[in-house]
C-alpha cells in the first residue's frame, strides 16, 4: 500500500513538472507580439523583420523536432528533458546579456532547439503515463492549458515590465531562473520506465511517422491551425495599436483576453472531450474559429476587437487534440518520433504563416489584409477537421492502439 502511495505521489510531480515546462517556456513565445514592437522602435525594422524573434525560435523547434525527436525513444525521456532544459536556460540568460539584432537571432535559434528537444520529451512521457488514448488526449488538453497559463502569465509580467520602464529581456532572465529550478526537478523525480523501439539509428522512428499517413494528416491540421493561432499572439497587438473606439481598454488587453480564453478552453476540454466525440468537437469549434475571422475582417475593427479575442475559447481544445491523436497512431516506443514530427509542421507553420502575413500586410500597407490571410488558412482546417468528422478515418486504429499499447499501464 505503501508503495503504491509513493508511486502515486511520484507520478503526481512527474506530471506537475511536465505542466510546469510547458507553462514556463510558453512565457517567452507567446511574448513574441508584445516584444515585436519595442525591435521595431529600436532596430527601425519593417514588420517582416522585426518577426525575426518569431521566426528564429520557431526554425530552431522545427529543426529539433524532425531531427531530435527521436531521442526521447531511443535514450529515455528525463535525459533529453534534462538536456534541453539546460539548454534552453543558457540561451535565456544570453539573450539576456546582448545587445544586437544578429545575436537576438542566434539566441532565439539555440532557445527554439532546447524547447523542440525538451518539448518532445515532455509529449513523448504522456504517452508513458496515459492508460488509453482518450487519456492520452484529456492531459494533453492539461499541459497546454498550463502552456495556456504561462502565455497569460508571460504577457502579463511584461506588459507590466514595459509599464515601469524595463527592458523586455527581463523576462527571458526570469524564464531562465524558472528553468533552472525545473532541471533540479527533473533529476530528483522517477519517471516511468520507457519502452526502447528495437529498430537502430536515430533517424528510423523518425522516417516511419513520416510515413504513417495518420501522422501526416494530423501535421497538416495542426499546419493550419497554428498559422491561424499565429496571427493572433504575433500580429493581433499590432492591428489593435490602431484602434480607437469606445473598447480601447479590450483592444489594449486583447492579447491577455485571447490566452485566458485559450488556457480556460483547453483546462475544460477534457470535460468536454469525455462528453462529446472529439471529431465532432474539432469540426464545430473550427467553424466557430473561421466566423470569428470571416467576420472580423468583413466588418472592421469594431467586429474584430471583440471577435479575434474570443477565438481563443474556439481554439483551446483543437491543437491539444490534432497533437494527440496523431501521436497516439504510433506505438508508445515511437512517440517522441511523432511527436517530433507534428512538430515540426507546427514550428514550419509558426515561421511561415507570421512571415506570409508580415509580408502580405507590407505589401498592401496595412496589417488587416494580412488577417484577410489567416481567414483562408482557417476556412481550410474547418473543411478538414469537417470531412475528418464525417468520414472518421482513424477510429479502427485508435481503438486497436488501445488494446495494444494501453491495455497493461490500465490493468497494472
Amino acid at each position: 500500500m505503501t508503495r503504491v502511495a509513493t508511486t502515486s505521489r511520484n507520478m503526481a510531480v512527474v506530471k506537475t513538472l511536465t505542466y510546469l515546462m510547458f507553462a514556463m517556456f510558453a512565457m517567452t513565445t507567446d511574448s513574441v507580439g508584445l516584444i515585436i514592437p519595442e525591435v521595431v522602435k529600436t532596430f527601425r525594422l519593417s514588420l517582416t523583420a522585426a518577426g525575426t524573434f518569431q521566426y528564429a525560435t520557431m526554425t530552431g523547434i522545427a529543426l529539433a523536432g524532425l531531427m531530435l525527436g527521436q531521442l526521447a525513444d531511443r535514450f529515455g525521456r528525463r535525459p533529453t528533458i534534462v538536456i534541453g532544459l539546460t539548454v534552453f536556460a543558457a540561451a535565456c540568460f544570453l539573450l539576456a546579456a546582448g545587445d544586437t539584432l544578429s545575436f537576438f537571432a542566434v539566441m532565439l535559434g539555440v532557445s527554439g532547439l532546447a524547447i523542440g528537444v525538451f518539448k518532445t520529451g515532455a509529449l513523448a512521457l504522456i504517452g508513458d503515463i496515459s492508460t488509453s488514448t482518450a487519456q492520452h488526449t484529456s492531459i494533453m488538453n492539461t499541459v497546454e492549458g498550463f502552456f495556456g497559463v504561462g502565455a497569460i502569465i508571460g504577457p502579463a509580467i511584461l506588459t507590466r515590465m514595459l509599464a515601469a520602464g524595463m527592458s523586455w529581456k527581463w523576462l527571458y532572465v526570469m524564464a531562465g531562473t524558472i528553468c533552472v529550478v525545473l532541471i533540479v526537478l527533473a533529476l530528483l523525480v522517477q519517471y516511468p520506465r520507457t519502452v526502447t523501439p528495437a529498430r537502430s539509428g536515430l533517424s528510423t522512428g523518425t522516417m516511419r511517422a513520416m510515413k504513417n499517413g495518420y501522422v501526416l494528416a494530423f501535421s497538416g491540421g495542426a499546419f493550419l491551425y497554428v498559422g491561424v493561432e499565429a496571427a493572433i499572439y504575433v500580429w493581433m497587438p499590432t492591428l489593435m495599436a490602431g484602434y480607437a473606439g469606445s473598447a480601447v481598454t479590450l483592444a489594449t488587453y486583447s492579447i491577455s483576453i485571447f490566452f485566458l480564453l485559450r488556457a480556460a478552453g483547453r483546462f475544460l476540454g477534457a470535460w468536454v472531450l469525455a462528453r462529446v466525440q472529439w471529431q465532432t468537437v474539432l469540426a464545430l469549434f473550427s467553424g466557430c474559429i473561421l466566423i470569428c475571422f470571416g467576420l472580423s475582417v468583413a466588418g472592421g475593427m469594431n467586429w474584430a476587437v471583440y471577435l479575434l479575442p474570443l477565438s481563443g475559447l474556439f481554439m483551446s481544445v483543437v491543437y491539444p487534440t490534432l497533437n494527440s491523436k496523431g501521436i497516439s497512431c504510433l506505438p508508445k516506443s515511437e512517440h517522441g518520433a511523432a511527436a517530433g514530427v507534428i512538430l515540426f509542421f507546427t514550428c514550419v507553420s509558426a515561421v511561415l504563416a507570421p512571415l506570409a502575413i508580415g509580408a502580405v500586410s507590407d505589401a498592401f500597407g496595412h496589417i488587416v489584409y494580412g488577417f484577410w490571410l489567416a481567414t483562408g488558412l482557417a476556412a481550410l482546417l474547418f473543411v478538414g477537421l469537417s470531412l475528418n468528422w464525417a468520414f472518421n478515418p482513424t477510429r479502427a486504429m485508435l481503438e486497436q492502439l488501445d488494446v495494444t499499447e494501453y491495455r497493461q499501464n490500465a490493468t497494472a
